[in-house]
């Protein structure tokens, strides 16, 4: 190699070098950050999420209590003056309502309940007599018996009489679910034997242990009728400390 070839040739290496160097002083483009890369499947960071709500505490599912009702034929439930419940199914095959419930006592459960019957007969299939009842179980504890309130608004055939059958009844009294509603001069519900009812197959997929069957003292003509309880639990207070904002009606 000639003295102009090596200088030429070492120009170009102490080039290349000092290039080198110079790109091993540069920052890295940091890694995406985990959890925050876009496109299909990642998140796009925390953006959008609500600000940090200091001192509020939230129910949870632990908080809740499962519940089971079953009614000869059809009921609506309210608990401290808010629908809660309501038979999708008015008439047949018999079946098993289950609810998730979020607790807050004193708890007033209020039960509209109606055996199938012609208003004005009150008779079922033509001329023929049926027989209501109703059973409920919450996992709190709380279960359908003799202490309950109950109350007839509607009874028929009067007399047992199918021939020339005739009704009963009265308005349903104002504000008859909400938790002041005086149902003190009512009587207490009668409880009635699991055999006399006969359930179909949906009530024995569900725990009703310790629930009564109840009505009021006919069950037979007494076809609408409103059960009422007030549950009690001293001391309680709730673990949480929101309250709803919505109004929970269709209106």
């Amino acid at each position: 190699m000639n003295a102009r070839a090596f200088l030429i040739v070492s120009a170009c290496a102490v080039a290349s070098l000092a290039l080198a160097q110079q790109d091993a002083k540069q920052p890295q483009d940091p890694a995406p950050a985990k959890g925050k890369q876009g496109g299909q499947g990642g998140r796009q960071g925390r953006g959008n999420r609500k600000p940090p709500q200091d001192g509020i505490v939230k129910p949870s599912m632990e908080d809740t209590v499962k519940g089971a009702m079953y009614a000869d034929n059809w009921f609506v439930l309210w608990i401290n003056g808010k629908q809660v419940a309501v038979d999708s199914i008015d008439f047949l095959p018999h079946n098993v309502v289950a609810i998730d419930l979020l607790p807050e006592y004193p708890m007033t459960i209020a039960v509209l309940a109606k055996d199938n019957a012609d208003p004005a007969t009150g008779c079922e299939y033509g001329r023929q007599i049926g027989d209501g009842g109703f059973i409920m179980r919450f996992g709190d504890g709380t279960v359908t018996d003799a202490s309950w309130k109950a109350k007839c608004f509607m009874h028929g055939p009067i007399d047992r009489d199918t021939t020339n059958p005739k009704v009963r009844s009265e308005p349903l009294p104002k504000d008859w679910h909400a938790p002041g509603f005086d149902d003190s001069s009512w009587p207490n519900a009668t409880e009635y034997s699991q055999e006399r009812i006969d359930p179909k197959e949906p009530f024995f997929q569900h725990d009703f242990s310790g629930a009564k069957w109840i009505w009021t003292s006919d069950l037979d003509l007494d076809n609408t009728v409103v059960l009422r309880k007030r549950v009690e639990k001293p001391n309680w207070s709730p673990r949480w400390t929101t309250k709803p904002d919505l109004k929970p009606t269709a209106e």
